[in-house]
This record gives C-alpha cells, structure tokens and sequence, in this order.
C-alpha cells in the first residue's frame, strides 16, 4: 500500500477497535459479563494475530516483495480480504477486552478490607506499569525484527505471547470471582428522555427540589445527586400526574411514564460530557498526527546511532513519548500536586478540567514544534548533501532523526494532561453504575478521532495535489509540505481550545444532595459488587 492508504487503513482500523469497545460494555453489562466477554475476545485476538502472522509467513497470502523496483503490485481481491479477515478478528478482541480487562482485575478484590485495598491500588500499578512495558518492547525489540529480520517472526512473537495469555486466562477459571451482569443502564437513559418528551409540555413547579418525584432507592450503589436547574426540560420527567402511579416501596409503577430526581440527574452527568467529549475529540486529532508522521519524517532523516551502521528503527522514536510521560506522572504526583494543593486547596492540585486545558495549549506547543523541525528537515534535504534515498519515497535528509524527539516529548507531557484528566473526568462524573461506559466513553474518543483523522488527511490530500504548490502530503516528503499540514492542525487546535474554555466555563460537577463535589474513587463504586 501507499504511505497515505496505510495511514488511512491503520486510522480506520484504531478508529473501529475503539468505537467497539462501546459494543463491548453494553455484552457485557448487559448479557455476557466480564468473564465471558473476555474470554471471548481473548480467542478473536489470538486468531486475529494467527491469521496475520499467516499473512505475513505464506508468500501466496501477499504481494510480491518489489525491492527497489520503481512500482509494486498491488495485492490480489482475496489477499486484502485474508487481511481484512486479520483485522476483523483483531477488532472484536480489542472490543472485549478493553472495557473490562481492569473492572474484572477490580472485582477479584474487596475494597472494604485493608488487604482488598492493597490489592486493587497494586493492580492498577502493575496493569499500568506492564502495559506501558510492552508497548516499549512493541515499539523497539518488535519493531526492529519485523524491520531488519522477518515480518513473519516480527508478528510471531505476539502471536505466541497471546496464545500464553489466553492459556493463563483460562486456567484461573476455577478461582475467579465472577460478577454477573448487572443490566444496562441504556434502558434507565433512553426511559428518563422518553418520558420527558412525553411530559415536555406541562410546567414545573416553582420549588421543583421539593415537588418533583425523588425516590432513591436503598440498594443503588450510586451516590445521592442533588438536583440542578441545568438542562431543565429533562426534569419535567420527574412531574407527578394524576395518572402515575406509585408502588409501595416509593419507586414508580411505569419507569416509561414517570423518572425520579435521581434518574434524570444521571442522565445529566451523562449528557453534559458530551461537549467535553468532543474536545477530546478534537485534541486526539492532533495527537494521531504526532504518533503517525513522525515515522515517516524520520524514514527520511539519519536514524544513525553513533559511528556504526547500525541505525535506529523509524517507529521506534514513538517510544520518546511514552518515555516522557512515563516520567512526567511521578513528578506531577509527587512534586507538583503537593505544592499546588497548598495554594489551590485543592484535592488534586487543579480541578480536571484546568488539567486538560493546559494539555490542551501544550498539544498547539506540540504542532508548532513539529513544524519547525519538518521545515529544517526539509530544508536540508535540499541545501546540503543527502545519506541516501528511501525506497518509493525519496532522498534522506541530512538532520538527524534525534531532533524529532522534542515535539514526541512534548507530545507525551500534553497526553500525561489531557488523556489521563478525560480518564479521570469521565470516571468521576459518570453515575457509578455507568463504570464500563465511562471507560469506553474515552475510546470513543479515540475513535471519532481516527476517522476524523483519516477524513482530513483525505481531504487535504485531494486539495492539495492540485495547488500550485503540490500536495502536501506527498509519498516523498521533501515534495510536500508537511510544515503546512502541522500549522493546520495546530489552528484546529486553537479553535478547539477557544471551544473548551467556553465549555468549561458552563460546566458544573457531579454534586451529591449535600452540595459536596463526588469525586468517588473506583473501589467504592464497586463495592457491594465483590464477594472476598
């Protein structure tokens, strides 16, 4: 394939695992459980790295490998389809899996014990510290052998390591505590908007507080909200007419025709993500572009390490970011949280949504960086003398690759801000029994941020290659201007920035009937769930 339809296949691939993880949940609340959810999606996964290891191994299940020939062939209807078959399975993996793999590590501990405690902040630790782990092994030792070695080897390793996880999975059946599903709370959003349009036209009372109907079950493991005048059409849910009956524990007959305070302040939380939402959206739309064009920028810059021959993969240098954050999360917990909780008096220093507009204007610092460093890549390519050429692209600029690390670290301060404030945000203001959305509520970021990305590099592709300067998304970069494509995304940014502080400003946190903020930690919002 082209640089820019592997680009597009790889947007649209991350785009659909994450916007599945949605699909997940809801089996999995809904129908399935965690267990069965996983163990499902373990299998797809292991099939789908099976089946494109064997993509990669059998030379009938790919194109001919065109060395430096000027053109390649393209592959056959049938072999896109075996690796289409690859992604499919890889799809419905990711889908299962990413919504429940840290709820079912949760829920083999009791959080109302000490030991229980213990136990699920180790978890989380280890989960966190294996996965960022492997993704380094996955950007450098995999990398490199698929690279320089084999592709076919390169996607064996994975393979086999996720036929052992799949082994290990299953073998621990018989000591698993398993939760059974629980309901979807879909049903409790999609009454509460029925019966408010049903009730849209009648008036609420002049102290609703009182008047509406507010029963609060005993058993909800959500806490007590207090009600609010936002979005007050979805209160008129909660009017008692003369044909609504009660039944003898104070909960509704019909939940299609009358909602409590309770329910339509959950449904409110819900909703008033959305326009935080989107701009996470918008963020990860640049994000996407410093993870995916920086390889490319240095396929053609000296990967050169040291004196020797030996010469750094190109995807490798995404492991900057990951490094960067790595070490930014210590330092922001330890160091910066303590002094700015003295000033703010805050519990976490800063409210989330300050956390995420900082990372916001350094994700524009971001952009702006990598248009400088492609702009003197480029620039060189053309005034001094080139190392090469790149197979089906062009000549290999004289800058070293080692330049590109400053927009990655910066780029991996600005995820340490955002992404970690959307997890924290989303879990925090979701109900407590909306836990599993909550989690896939951030991957569908991701993943309407994939085919948005996908969409504008399509977009700027087709408009570009018939301007007087040419595209800027060339298959040779020193012909295009990537420059350009980076200031574009960073004004995206800027108005995306200018939309959030709007949004901020409106917005108003989850507070209980007491007025106190609910920033409710994971262990308490399944606590009556464990049986140990």
């Amino acid at each position: 394939m082209k640089s820019i339809t592997a680009t597009n296949v790889i947007n649209i691939f991350n785009g659909t695992c994450n916007f599945g993880t949605l699909i997940g949940a809801f089996l999995s609340d809904t129908y399935l459980g965690r267990y069965k959810t996983l163990g499902i999606a373990s299998v797809s996964s292991f099939l789908g790295m099976l089946v494109l290891t064997f993509s990669a191994a059998f030379p009938k299940l790919h194109p001919v490998d065109c060395g430096s020939a000027s053109s390649c062939a393209s592959a056959s209807p049938w072999q896109l389809a075996f690796l289409y078959l690859a992604f499919s399975l890889l799809v419905i993996g990711s889908s299962g899996i990413r919504p429940c793999n840290l709820a079912f590590g949760a829920d083999q501990f009791n959080p109302n014990t000490e030991s229980g405690k213990r136990g699920i902040n180790s978890f989380f630790n280890w989960y966190f510290f294996t996965f960022t782990f492997a993704m380094m092994v996955s950007l450098t030792i995999i990398v490199y052998v698929q690279a320089s070695i084999n592709w076919a080897i390169g996607l064996g390793i994975p393979t086999f390591l996720m036929f052992l996880s799949c082994a290990f999975f299953f073998v621990g059946t018989r000591i698993y505590v398993v939760v059974p599903p629980q309901g979807s709370p879909l049903t409790s959003v999609l009454q509460t908007l029925v019966v408010a349009f049903k009730k849209r036209k009648l008036d609420l009372p002049e102290e609703p507080w009182t008047s509406l109907f507010n029963h609060f079950p005993s058993d909800s493991i959500n806490s007590k909200l207090a009600y609010t005048d936002q979005l007050r059409c979805l209160n008129k849910g909660a009017i008692i007419t003369p044909e609504d009956k009660i039944m003898p524990d104070g909960s509704a007959v019909n939940p299609w025709n009358l909602r409590s305070v309770q329910q339509i302040e959950e449904i409110k939380c819900v909703i008033k993500v959305i326009p935080v939402w989107f701009t996470g959206v918008i963020y990860f739309i640049g994000l996407t572009q410093s993870q995916t064009y920086p390889v490319f920028q240095a396929m053609q810059a000296d990967r050169s390490l040291g004196s020797g021959n030996f010469k750094i993969p190109a995807a490798t240098y995404n492991v900057f970011s990951m490094i960067s954050l790595t070490m930014w999360i210590p330092i922001y917990d330890r160091l910066i949280v303590p002094y700015l909780r003295r000033i703010t008096r805050k519990e976490g220093g800063i409210t989330l949504l300050q956390r995420m507009g900082i990372g916001l204007v350094i994700g524009i610092l971001t952009m702006l960086i990598s248009g400088v460093v492609e702009n003197h890549r480029r620039s060189l390519a053309f005034t001094r003398p080139t190392l090469g050429t790149v197979s089906h692209k062009g000549a290999i600029s004289s800058m070293s690759a080692n330049l590109l690390i400053p927009q990655l670290a910066v780029a991996g301060l600005s995820e340490g801000f955002v992404v970690i404030g959307l997890v924290e945000f989303f879990y925090k203001q979701f109900p407590e029994n909306m836990r599993s959305f909550a989690g896939s509520f951030l991957f569908m970021v991701v993943a309407m941020a994939s085919y948005l990305s996908s969409f504008l590099i399509s977009v700027v592709h087709n408009v570009t290659q018939k301007g007087q300067n040419g595209n800027w998304l060339a298959e040779d970069l020193n012909k295009g201007r990537l420059d350009y494509f980076y200031y574009l995304v960073a004004a995206l940014q800027v108005m995306n920035l200018a939309y959030f502080l709007v949004v901020a400003k409106w917005y108003k946190y989850k507070t209980s009937e007491d007025g106190s903020s609910l920033d409710v930690a994971m262990e308490k919002i399944d606590s009556e769930k464990h049986v140990v």
